[in-house]
């Protein structure tokens, strides 16, 4: 899958994946995302990003996951 929308620069926040053209990390959108903000709401916050953006952020997470293996507690 690629993603046009997500950047990765090592001079740019040191090589943290960010929404294209900007200094925001896509952990930060996830967090705000996970938070349960509107994407009206994180547009607000950073008005440089686009919903567009929010989503992709979404499956850019996915799309990590989804190629290791995390820890994860066992059992109840």
């Amino acid at each position: 899958m690629s993603f046009e929308r997500i950047a990765v620069n090592h001079e740019i926040m040191g090589g943290v994946p960010c929404i294209r053209g900007t200094r925001v990390p896509v952990t930060r959108v996830l967090k705000m995302v996970a938070a349960g903000m509107s994407i009206e709401r994180i547009r607000a916050d950073f008005p440089q990003i686009t919903a567009e953006d929010v989503h992709e952020a979404l499956l850019y997470a996915a799309a990590a996951v989804a190629e290791r293996e995390l820890p994860l507690r066992c059992g109840a």
